[in-house]
Parts: C-alpha cells; sequence; structure tokens
C-alpha cells in the first residue's frame, strides 16, 4: 500500500509541474494561445480551467503525503533500530587502554629438536 502512495505521489507531483509551467504569471501561458473568440473554452475558462486544475492537484498531494505517513512499514524501522541500538551497546570505547599480554607466549620446541633431512 505505501509504493502505491508513493507513486501516486510522484505522479501528482509531475502533473502539478505540468500545470504550473503551463501557466503564466502575468495571466498569459495556455490561455494566449486561445485567442480566437469561436473556441469552444475562452481565454476565461482555460485560466479557471488551470487554475482549478493546480488546487485541486496541490490538495491530491497533500492528501496523498498524509496517508502515506500513515501507512510507513513500522516493522522495517524497529529493525533498524535495533541494530544500531546492538552497535551502541557492543562498541568499543576509544579511550580505554589495550590489554597487553604480560606472559612470554610458549614455544614449541619439538618442531626445533627433529633434525632436518
Amino acid at each position: 500500500m505505501y509504493t502505491l502512495i508513493t507513486v501516486l505521489i510522484f505522479i501528482t507531483c509531475i502533473l502539478l509541474i505540468l500545470i504550473v509551467l503551463v501557466q503564466n504569471s502575468k495571466g498569459g501561458g495556455l490561455a494566449s494561445n486561445f485567442q480566437s473568440s469561436n473556441q469552444i473554452m475562452g481565454v476565461r475558462k482555460t485560466t479557471d480551467f488551470l487554475e482549478k486544475a493546480t488546487w485541486v492537484l496541490a490538495a491530491a498531494l497533500l492528501f496523498f503525503s498524509v496517508l502515506g505517513s500513515a501507512f510507513i512499514p513500522r516493522s522495517a524501522e524497529q529493525i533498524n533500530q535495533s541494530a544500531i541500538k546492538d552497535q551502541i551497546e557492543n562498541a568499543v570505547d576509544p579511550t580505554a587502554v589495550p590489554n597487553f599480554p604480560t606472559t612470554t607466549p610458549q614455544t614449541d620446541d619439538s618442531a626445533e629438536e627433529t633434525p632436518a633431512e
């Protein structure tokens, strides 16, 4: 479900970017291409459509974002958290004094006593 919502968020973002890029800040944009009065959608109706589409896509993006946060898989977070917690608990103290061996290592005298052929 989380993957589906993530895909819907990406589609909504792309559509919102395209709708905003079509608009012109001075009232032109896509509406300026429809200069003739014989068009089915006039200049004003095209601007209204683009503005409504922008608001609908912005609301959809907000809705999908809130919905996506509700469906975040929680079990994966808990596994990562416990792995990090284990690393913290088992960490070596870098300020600790190293333990050096106090006895001399024993040598294997039997290997030295055998004659070489």
